[in-house]
């Protein structure tokens, strides 16, 4: 029987080149959630070789650190995806990321090699879970909300560069800086499959990693838009990333209210509360940032 995952509790998620054992081993010894070991974009053709052994020992050496160690393989379009998988396997990473999918078939196939990946290394079948950049392509923008039940599917993220690369546009930002219509609509259809999914939405990276005020100001607010973590490409984030998906003291204590309001008065839909009114969606969205507290 196919092991269910949970969505994934994870704030930060940090890049680090697999070529690079120095900045593998700063991300590691961070505070990200999760570092993810990179394959691809962060590393050359001509380097690729090289760098698949290197993740592997890499990922061998530090099995306290396993479950937090991910790689992004290359895309399943190209001819690198399952010499990634061949290196990097048998050193059991903490799971995948699937780059540029076109839809729900990539990560099904996906799934089926990986299975045989785990039976060949005496890993638990469909223990190596999967987080899937689900914008990157044109054709994936029209299947956003297929994952539902997809196997091994913890979270979703989405990309910007490799978008506007898709449709051919020069530029993917508004003159003072904003993403431009279809990226913002790239970041809704996330959150929307990744609730259509019951998985956890994962915001994409800030570039500009200097401007950690800018970046302040964009994880929050993707969190009240309801993502549950986000990309890192610089350690500096990290702090701010995980400092803004964590929720505060005043958030907590107003969550246990509104549960202590309607524990104290079962079978009641609405309730007031505050000189306002309180119905069920409040009290859903209360026990969830209770539970992503370890409270409920």
């Amino acid at each position: 029987m196919p092991i269910q995952h949970e969505p994934i509790s994870a704030r930060s998620w940090l890049f680090a080149p697999g070529d690079s054992e120095k900045k593998m081993t700063k991300a590691m010894e961070g505070e990200a959630d999760i570092v993810l070991i990179d394959l691809e974009d962060a590393v050359a053709i001509d380097n690729k070789a090289n760098a698949r052994p290197m993740v592997h020992d890499f990922i061998k050496a530090n099995p306290q650190q396993r479950h937090r160690l991910w790689v992004r393989v290359n895309p399943l379009d190209g001819p690198y995806t399952l010499l990634d998988l061949a290196a990097v396997m048998p050193a059991h990473p903490g799971g995948i990321m699937l780059p540029k999918v076109y839809g729900r078939q990539d990560v099904e196939t996906l799934d089926k090699y990986l299975e045989a990946f785990e039976v060949a290394n005496g890993i638990e079948q469909g223990s190596t879970p999967l987080i899937v950049l689900m914008t990157e392509t044109a054709e994936a923008m029209f299947h956003w909300g297929d994952y539902k039940g997809c196997p091994r599917v913890v979270a979703l993220t989405w990309g910007a560069e490799d978008l506007a690369d898709s449709i051919g546009a020069s530029s993917n930002r508004n003159p003072d800086g904003s993403y431009s219509f279809t990226y913002e609509m790239a970041r809704s259809f996330c959150v929307m499959g990744a609730a259509t999914a019951g998985v956890t939405a994962i915001e994409t990276i800030s570039a500009d990693f200097r401007d950690l005020d800018a970046l302040k100001a964009r994880a929050e607010k993707v969190r009240r838009d309801g993502y549950g973590g986000m990309l890192a490409i610089h350690p500096a984030q990290i702090p701010v990333i995980n400092a803004a998906f964590t929720p505060t003291d005043e958030e907590i204590a107003e969550a246990q209210e509104i549960v202590d309001v309607f524990a104290a008065n079962p079978g009641v839909g609405a309730i007031g509360w505050k000189g306002g009114m309180l119905d069920r969606p409040y009290l859903a969205r209360a026990e969830r940032l209770l539970k992503q507290a370890g409270k409920l």
